[in-house]
């Protein structure tokens, strides 16, 4: 709750840049001939001198480019050199320009793992010579950490680093531990439904959430709508179980990483349980940072007031030795091994 808080001075939307991405083929099935579209915005770096790299930011679930931790971060980014830009993932928006759940008709799926990539390699391409980072929250770091296995095997223009900040690895223990916090269902119970409406309200010939309405936990609206509209998804899945492992980012970090890659958790996240991390195995392109407080994406100061996730963030990217040979080929970089803080260390104090 802290964290949406907004200090005085944001003022990057006063000159982003608003750019719609083709994002290639629809894999929803529903329209296959059709490009995905995606809307994004651009903010160029505010210092002086040769560019730090142009950084992506993925929002989290019903987030969108301009909630307040993505506002703070590129503030901060675009003030010390980089370049930021910010993706809004289907059916999700600011609706400041267009209507998000017009852009495409099909609905929005975790699953979705073509369409980012190719909007991020439409994005990569537009930080020329510069390092390119890519830095998720919650759901955007879910898919932050299987874009760093989707560039093993197909590589991202120049891809630096990807942070994913509180990422769902485990989407169906996610989903478990946000229904188990009433304040945290209703939110995000809340958030979905006005979403579900809105694609409903454009398309009725091919939606019906009316009955989503009656349902308590977000779990079972998801098992619901896979059920229900499974029959328009490319990919059928029977149930929310199958839906859910589809997109789970355990195999990305588990052995299958093609860039360096730091995940930074808090131990009281009451969204994402700390305890998905323990089974993480170490590896060379992996470091894990498991601080004792934080909530899900917040790492504020309480008195005074302060958001502490830029600053983590830019620390984990300012990293990266900037010279070609570091990132223009996956798997190969030019700085020592990753380290693996374990939990240990940042349960006896060494966290922050």
């Amino acid at each position: 709750m802290l964290a949406m808080w907004q200090p005085s001075g944001i003022d990057i939307t006063l000159d982003e840049q608003p750019l719609l991405l083709d994002a290639g083929q629809d894999r929803t099935g529903i329209d296959p001939h059709r490009p995905v579209r995606l809307l994004g915005y651009y903010n160029a770096a505010r210092r002086p001198g040769p560019s730090q790299g142009l950084v992506l930011l993925l929002h989290g679930w019903e987030g969108c480019s301009h909630s307040t931790y993505n506002l703070v971060q590129t503030q901060q980014l675009v003030e010390a050199g980089y370049a930021v830009f910010r993706l809004n993932l289907r059916d999700h928006g600011p609706c400041r320009l267009v209507n998000p759940y017009e852009l495409n008709r099909g609905l929005f799926l975790g699953t979705l793992i073509e369409e980012v990539a190719t909007a991020a390699q439409r994005v990569a391409e537009l930080a020329g010579d510069s390092p390119f980072f890519i830095v998720g929250a919650s759901m955007g770091g879910n898919f932050a950490l299987r874009l760093a296995h989707w560039h093993r095997r197909r590589p991202l223009h120049n891809l630096a680093k990807v942070v994913a900040v509180c990422p769902a690895i485990s989407p169906a223990s996610a989903t478990d531990a946000l229904d188990s916090h009433p304040a945290t269902r209703r939110y995000f119970r809340r958030r979905w439904l006005r979403s579900l409406r809105g694609k409903q309200q454009l398309y009725p010939e091919l939606y019906d959430f009316s009955p989503v309405e009656q349902i308590p936990l977000v779990r079972d609206m998801t098992d619901w709508l896979i059920r229900r509209y499974g029959h328009l998804l490319q990919n059928r899945f029977r149930n929310a179980d199958e839906y859910f492992a589809t997109y789970a980012a355990f195999d990305a970090v588990q052995g299958e990483l093609g860039v360096a890659t730091t995940i930074i958790a808090a131990a009281n996240d009451p969204v994402i349980p700390v305890s998905d991390f323990y089974g993480l195995p170490a590896h060379p392109l992996l470091k894990l940072q498991i601080h004792p407080t934080g909530g899900h994406c917040g790492f504020m100061d309480v008195l005074p007031l302060r958001h502490h996730m830029p600053a983590m963030v830019q620390a984990e990217i300012m990293g990266v030795v900037q010279s070609p040979t570091t990132y223009n080929r996956a798997g190969e970089f030019g700085f020592g091994q990753i380290g693996w803080p374990g939990w240990r260390g940042h349960r006896n104090g060494s966290g922050s």
